[in-house]
This record gives C-alpha cells, sequence and structure tokens, in this order.
C-alpha cells in the first residue's frame, strides 16, 4: 500500500491539478488565438500593400499609355510586403500571377482562411477585386508550419510555468507530509513496544495542537494499560497452577469414575468450598470435602453431548471471582466428560458392524489371532466358518439395496440365534460372514454351518415390490491343527468357501476335502 506521504501529496496535487488544468486550457486557447490573429494582421497588411501598389502601377500605365503584365506586377508587388510571406495575383478564383499558377483558390475576400496547394497547407487571406484591375485579386500566403511552431513555442513556455508552479507546490506539500509522518511515526513506535509488551513506552508530548492532546491521551491509555497487565499477571499466576493440575487430570483418562471424582476435587479447592457432590440423573456420582454442610449452595449443570449429564453442587461461600472459577471448571469437567463418552462410542464403532451390529473384521481378527494362539499354547482346537448369501448382487440389482440391507441383517441375525455364548460372529466384508468356534473342530463347524443353513432356508424377506425374497448362503469350515496357523485357517476357509459356490451354492464344503481334489 501506498504511503501516508505518497497520498497527501497525491491528493493535494490533485487539488491543485483541478484548476491549473483549466488555467493551462484556458491560456493554450488564447495563445492559438493570438499568435493566429498575428498571422492573419500580417496577411492582412500584405494584400493590403498589395492592393495599393498594384493600383499605382495601372495609374503610372494609364498616364504612359502602356499595358501592365500581371505576372511582372506580381513580382514586384512581392518585395513590399514580409519576405516570409507569398504574394500571388488571382483571376477569376485561379492564380494568374506568382507562384502556384493555375492553382484553384476558394476563400472568402477578406476572411483569413486554411487551403492546401500542391499537398502542403497554407495560411491565406483573399483581396477584394481591383476593379480598374480587371477584377484581379491579390493573395497573401503563409505556411501553416509557421503558425504551428509559433503555437508549439508558446505551448512549450505554458508548459515551463506550469511544472514550476507544481512542483513547487508538491514540495511545499512534501514538506508538511513529512512532519505529519514524523509525528505519527512516534505514534507508531510506541504503539510497537507496547504490542512487545514494553509498557513503560510512551510518546514524546511537543507544543500544544491536536498532535500534542493525541500523545497525552496515549500516554495516559499506556499506563492504565500496565497497571491493568499487572493486575491480570497477579491473577494469572494465582490460577496457572491450579487450571494446569486440572486440564492434566482431565486429559490423563477416559475413565468416567475417575473424571467425576477429579472434577469435584478439583473445584472444591478451586472455589475453597468445604465440600463438594456430583449427582447423576438418579444417583450420587462423587463427592468431595463435606458438601452436607449448612451454607450456601452453588449448583453447576454439566451438560454433555446437548443433554444434562447431571449437577455439581457446592457447599460454602462463594465471592463473584469464585463462582466464575467455579463455571469455568465446570464447562471444562463438561467437554472432559463428553471426550470420555465419545472416546467410549468410538471405541465401540471401530469394533462393531454398523449395519448388522455383529463384529467388523478388526475385531474378528483380533479375536482369530487370540484363539488361534490360545489353542497352540494348550493344545487346543479352533474352527473358522466363512459364510457367503448366495446371489447377494442379483438381490441388490433386481430388488435394490434396501431389501439388500435387509438380507444383510436377516442373516446377521440368523447366526446370532444359532452361534453359542464363546463363539464370535461377525460381517468379514461386503456379504460375507465369519464364525469362530474356540475348542471346536472340523466336524462341529460343519454340523453348525448345516445348522445355520437350515435355519436361513426358513428365512423369507419382503422386498419393496412386496415380494418375498429366499435367501441361501454357502459356507466353507477350517479348523486348527489341520491349518498350522492364523493365516493358513483364513486360506483354507476361504478355498473352501470357494468350493461351495463352485459346486452349486447353498451348501457347505470342509478344508480337508476340498484339500483332496
Amino acid at each position: 500500500m501506498a504511503s501516508f506521504k505518497f497520498k497527501l501529496v497525491s491528493y493535494f496535487a490533485l487539488v491543485a491539478l483541478v484548476p491549473v488544468l483549466g488555467a493551462v486550457y484556458g491560456f493554450d486557447a488564447v495563445a492559438k488565438r493570438r499568435e493566429t490573429q498575428r498571422i492573419d494582421n500580417r496577411l492582412r497588411a500584405d494584400v493590403r500593400a498589395a492592393t495599393a501598389g498594384y493600383t499605382q502601377q495601372l495609374g503610372g500605365a494609364e498616364r504612359r499609355a502602356v499595358t501592365v503584365s500581371l505576372p511582372t506586377a506580381v513580382s514586384r508587388l512581392a518585395e513590399g510586403i514580409d519576405p516570409r510571406d507569398t504574394l500571388v495575383a488571382v483571376k477569376d478564383g485561379i492564380v494568374a500571377g506568382g507562384p502556384h499558377r493555375r492553382a484553384r483558390l476558394s476563400l472568402v475576400p477578406g476572411v483569413a482562411g486554411r487551403m492546401v496547394i500542391g499537398h502542403r497547407p497554407y495560411r491565406a487571406l483573399l483581396s477584394s477585386p481591383v476593379a480598374a484591375g480587371g477584377d484581379v485579386q491579390f493573395a497573401s500566403l503563409v505556411p501553416e508550419t509557421e503558425l504551428d511552431a509559433a503555437i508549439t513555442a508558446s505551448r512549450w513556455r505554458l508548459l515551463i510555468a506550469v511544472t514550476a508552479v507544481v512542483g513547487m507546490f508538491g514540495l511545499l506539500v512534501y514538506m508538511l507530509g513529512v512532519s505529519i509522518v514524523r509525528t505519527l511515526g512516534r505514534f507508531a513506535q510506541a504503539a510497537d513496544e507496547i504490542a512487545r509488551g514494553r509498557l513503560r513506552a510512551r510518546v514524546e508530548v511537543q507544543g500544544s495542537d491536536e498532535f500534542a492532546q493525541v500523545a497525552e491521551a496515549f500516554n495516559r491509555m499506556a499506563a492504565q494499560l500496565e497497571q491493568r497487565m499487572d493486575e491480570l499477571e497477579a491473577e494469572r499466576r494465582r490460577s496457572r497452577e491450579l487450571t494446569v493440575r486440572f486440564g492434566k487430570a482431565l486429559t490423563a483418562t477416559h475413565d468416567v469414575d475417575l473424571l467425576l471424582r477429579v472434577i469435584v476435587e478439583t473445584m472444591v479447592e478451586a472455589t475453597g468450598a468445604s465440600g463438594g457432590v456430583v449427582h447423576g440423573r438418579n444417583r450420587e456420582l462423587a463427592r468431595a470435602g463435606e458438601p452436607d454442610a449448612d451454607a450456601r449452595k452453588l449448583e453447576l449443570p454439566l451438560t454433555v453431548a446437548g443433554d444434562l449429564f447431571g449437577k455439581v453442587v457446592l457447599t460454602g461461600s462463594f465471592d463473584d471471582d469464585q463462582a466464575e472459577t467455579a463455571s469455568l471448571l465446570a464447562t471444562q469437567a463438561a467437554v472432559a466428560l463428553e471426550n470420555a463418552e465419545l472416546h467410549t462410542m468410538v471405541e465401540q464403532q471401530a469394533l462393531v458392524d454398523p449395519l448388522t451390529g455383529l463384529a467388523n473384521r478388526r475385531s474378528l481378527e483380533e479375536s482369530l489371532a487370540e484363539e488361534v494362539s490360545r489353542a497352540q499354547r494348550f493344545h487346543g482346537d479352533v474352527c473358522l466358518v466363512l459364510a457367503d448369501l448366495d446371489r447377494f448382487k442379483v438381490i441388490n440389482d433386481r430388488y435394490g439395496h434396501p431389501t439388500g440391507d435387509r438380507a444383510l441383517r436377516a442373516f446377521a441375525q440368523t447366526l446370532k440365534d444359532v452361534v453359542r455364548e464363546v463363539d464370535s460372529a461377525g460381517r468379514w466384508g461386503g456379504e460375507e460372514f465369519a464364525l469362530i468356534l474356540p475348542g471346536t473342530g472340523e466336524a462341529g463347524g460343519i454340523a453348525l454351518a448345516e445348522r445355520i443353513r437350515g435355519a436361513l432356508a426358513a428365512c423369507e424377506i419382503p422386498a419393496a415390490n412386496g415380494e418375498l425374497v429366499r435367501l441361501t448362503a454357502s459356507f466353507g469350515v477350517a479348523a486348527y491343527p489341520e491349518s498350522r496357523d492364523q493365516a493358513a485357517l483364513v486360506a483354507a476357509a476361504d478355498q473352501a468357501l470357494y468350493w461351495a459356490k463352485r459346486d452349486g451354492r447353498d451348501r457347505v464344503s470342509a478344508a480337508v476335502a476340498t484339500s483332496r481334489r
């Protein structure tokens, strides 16, 4: 952005240039008219002298009884006019004597005008006809270049004078701007010092004008700010320890019970209360000190996720600052409680498939790793069953995705109804599900898969058009220790599921059987 000095000079220059430009325009017009008038007066003198001289020549020739040659007369008459001008004799509008013979002149007698002869412009004046000389007229010609040169020289003189005036005006304005900017610079420097925390900075007061009054007001403001900052620093030191300790306690855990104890203990300490208690919706959740004392009660709500989680009731004598501190701490406590609940929800969502309510693949893989590790340590069995809804893409394409979602939920409910409490059922991905059966061999896994297949055969779901859709599924069964580790177990169950789909769907295929193909 432009500096203040530049703006000040520009504004004053703009104010000055408007009338100056108007004056320049007027002076230029006057100078042009003056130079034109000077040339026209010279032309008039030329034609007057030529007309008078020609009349004398005609009188002398008449006395001598001789004739006057027009070209000769023009040559003699031209010696009596300004040497910069050209004299010609005109008869019937055609040049008959002097230079530019046979050129046509279209001029009004006695009125100077512009004409072009041989592609060269002239300023010319035509006299009235000389009756005694056979209606001969004389014209005086001046090249327009002479008029243009005179006008240009006049303009240059005017431009130099205007430039000098504007320059002097700009210099004066610049000096004024420097004086103002120097004063403003002292204000800016003092303001920067205060912004950097040096509150003892002051502006030097000079004179008694408006700038001096502003400087005094600035210094008073700085002194009040310094005093207030000292008070705030003392208050900050007093509350810093408590705030830091409270913040660390709130972020140290997502255990709601522990958070509630930290909240009530810290609020009692911060406000000097004799005791405090946290009430939930239907019961007491935490307490500190002696909250049952007979004193003033300060109640602070704890709002979590838009709902009232409970309230903190402090007992004691509180001033306005203590009440405000308690309110701020209650707000922080509510945020910490909300974060704890969100953390619990996120943990749950990270392990549960949102559509079916079963475990998701991450949870299943963790459970499978635990069960395989336990079976390896104790030489036990663990069975993995992979199940896939048959022709699920056809259901989606024919009946729409809402019907497909109902099919997935129906299959998930069938799994929940059949499996044991120790078993893990979940969505492996898409329309594929998995069952982890601890302490179960391949034969047990096959039997459970057949029960699920039979239960699913009796399951029909309504489509959006009212049609009932029958569900079937294919199953692949593999077990440890037949598969040596987790990766091999998953690969064997997946291969068995592949053969079940390939052999016609709606069937159970075991890994041992598929390995013999």
